[in-house]
């Protein structure tokens, strides 16, 4: 399999190239299962878009700090290649924002988490079994690093999972978009860094909330087991 990862993250912070991009991370993610697979990137929010989708196999849609809702150009740009890729049948995962932007793009709402922040590990429950999802865990824990979240998801979508105060955790159109609002790709350390460094602008009860949630290790080789079931399903 060949992937396009479609980078979202605005982060250029001396934090962010410290550590892994969210290209890295994503690779890294699916090689935790197929290590064979080849995985390609695109930093969108620099308008590097692919020319040509047939090369690939599927696209994956990282997270990013911006909002579905910014003024920006390659925001709307995105949400055009969304519905090409959906109306063509291309296997498309959204993480996060990637999550988010694709519901908006099919007609969902996007909108301010009613509880606030969420920040660290989340259990996540599986609502809706889809194939894919076959022999994963009926929770998963996942990270959550979020203030906006699904509120109506598009029409004729299938809620596959769900987290206290997030009804849409992840959904699927048909056998060709899976998606989730948390973030398979961070690990501990990252995770850990990122409340430090977040500390002084979130409230001090979610900081505090999310630090304690570490100490049980995300569900990340199970999630990304049912990403790479996903796109062979979508390609068989």
């Amino acid at each position: 399999m060949r992937l396009a990862t479609l980078v979202t993250n605005t982060d250029d912070s001396d934090f962010a190239h410290a550590r892994d991009m969210d290209d890295v991370k994503f690779a890294k993610l699916i090689h935790l299962v197929r290590p064979d697979w080849e995985v390609g990137a695109f930093d969108v929010t620099k308008g590097e878009f692919p020319d040509d989708l047939a090369p690939f196999d599927g696209v994956m849609i990282t997270g990013s700090p911006a909002s579905v809702h910014d003024d920006a150009p390659w925001v709307t740009r995105l949400e055009e290649l969304i519905r090409q890729m959906v109306g063509q049948g291309v296997p498309v995962f959204g993480a996060c924002f990637g999550h988010q932007v694709i519901a908006k793009a099919l007609g969902g709402t996007v909108g301010y988490n009613p509880g606030g922040w969420v920040m660290g590990r989340i259990e996540t429950r599986v609502v809706d079994r889809a194939p894919w999802m076959d022999g994963a865990p009926d929770t998963l824990g996942l990270y959550a690093a979020h203030k906006e979240q699904v509120l109506e998801p598009p029409a004729g979508v299938r809620i596959l999972s769900e987290t206290p105060g997030c009804p849409v955790g992840g959904f699927a159109v048909g056998a060709h978009v899976y998606t989730t609002q948390y973030h398979p790709e961070i690990d501990p350390d990252f995770m850990a860094d990122l409340l430090d460094e977040l500390a002084g602008d979130l409230p001090a009860a979610v900081v505090k909330e999310g630090k304690e949630s570490l100490a049980n290790v995300p569900d990340k080789k199970d999630f990304a087991e049912t990403i790479a079931r996903f796109f062979e399903q979508a390609r068989a």
